[in-house]
């Protein structure tokens, strides 16, 4: 396993993380526990998970992965692992949580002491806003509209409350989750010129059929030192082909109709056939393709795997041990051309 600073923190992290947001719904706690002891000793440093897990989002199953995550970590070496965990914002509204979850002081305060309980542990590693407060064009929306902003906490009121909690020793470093680059830039703006702690990561969709962060976040997280978290490496499965032949096979798009709408645009089938055909001809499997892709970007700190079995895990895993050649670089280049970002 490759291990890669994060940004400008001193946290160095395995290239592939193991993401968690199945646990509770689509996996037991034994299972979650499996895959989590076989991630680790496949080299696997860097679990993420959210206080709103599992997904698909509900009050019945809220929290819930990171008890499963808690009842693992309190049985292993803590400072071997690094943790990372997120709050969520109010743009989905979630009532259930904490009344409708804002980011503010209060509910900052709230949602840590909440996720170091149910992780059993002291502190968080890397501790994120999933989402804005303000709002922004998000999951498949890509326009931005001045008529929808709304009431915000400022964001160097953010900052502060959350220098309040690597102050008292309860997150080590701090970043930020499905954001724009102009939020990128506002938070960096805002540390630098108060002396608050500096956000080290991104976490942002990035796989071959959403590249945009290639855009305005790959200039600005390289001058500002940010890594990038890349979250649905494999397009909720679309990227293994597994829908092209069948598109009711089981998986999170058939399972969740509701919680994948990026995917259901014009291009995503044709995109899709043609990424799983070049891999197809090089001897390679789809899915690694797509994670070896991810992981070979410049900008990419870690690639956060989503498995629901300990077979798809190994096979996610397994893509540690491929570099792509520049015959298929090329090739997956050429598809970008024809089909640019069908599932931003």
């Amino acid at each position: 396993m490759e291990y890669r600073k994060l940004g400008g923190s001193d946290l160095s992290v395995s290239a592939l993380c193991l993401g968690t947001m199945t646990f509770g719904e689509q996996n037991s706690e034994a299972e979650a526990h499996a895959q989590l002891d076989y991630a680790v000793a496949r080299g696997v440093n860097l679990i993420d998970t959210a206080e709103m897990y599992p997904v698909a989002p509900r009050a019945e199953t809220v929290h819930r992965t990171e008890a499963y995550i808690g009842t693992w970590l309190k049985r292993q070496p803590r400072d071997r692992l690094v943790v990372a965990t997120k709050i969520a914002g109010p743009a989905r509204g979630f009532g259930w949580i904490r009344g409708g979850p804002r980011i503010d002081r209060a509910h900052i305060q709230s949602a840590i002491d909440g996720s170091l309980r149910r992780l059993q542990t002291d502190y968080v590693d890397l501790y994120q806003i999933h989402w804005p407060d303000r709002y922004v064009p998000m999951f498949g929306a890509t326009r931005y509209d001045a008529a929808q902003e709304r009431d915000s906490t400022p964001i160097v009121e953010q900052l502060q409350a959350l220098a309040e909690l690597v102050q008292a020793g309860k997150v080590r470093h701090i970043g930020l989750s499905n954001e724009t680059p102009w939020g990128v830039m506002e938070f960096v703006r805002c540390a630098e010129q108060i002396g608050l702690p500096k956000i080290v990561s991104v976490q942002n969709a990035y796989h071959l059929m959403n590249r945009t962060f290639e855009a305005g976040l790959a200039e600005v997280c390289h001058h500002a030192n940010v890594g990038l978290l890349a979250y649905s490496p494999l397009a909720f499965g679309h990227l293994t082909g597994k829908y092209l032949e069948n598109p009711q096979t089981p998986g999170r798009i058939t399972l969740f109709p509701g919680f994948g709408q990026r995917y259901n645009k014009p291009n995503v089938p044709a995109a899709s056939a043609e990424y799983v055909r070049i891999a197809r001809e090089a001897g390679l499997n789809p899915a690694q393709m797509a994670l070896a892709y991810a992981r070979s970007r410049r900008f990419t700190a870690s690639v956060i795997l989503g498995a629901t079995t300990l077979d798809q895990l190994k096979e996610n895993l397994d893509s540690a041990e491929f570099t792509l050649d520049a015959e298929v670089l090329t090739k997956i280049d050429a598809v970008h051309q024809r089909y640019p970002d069908p599932a931003p």
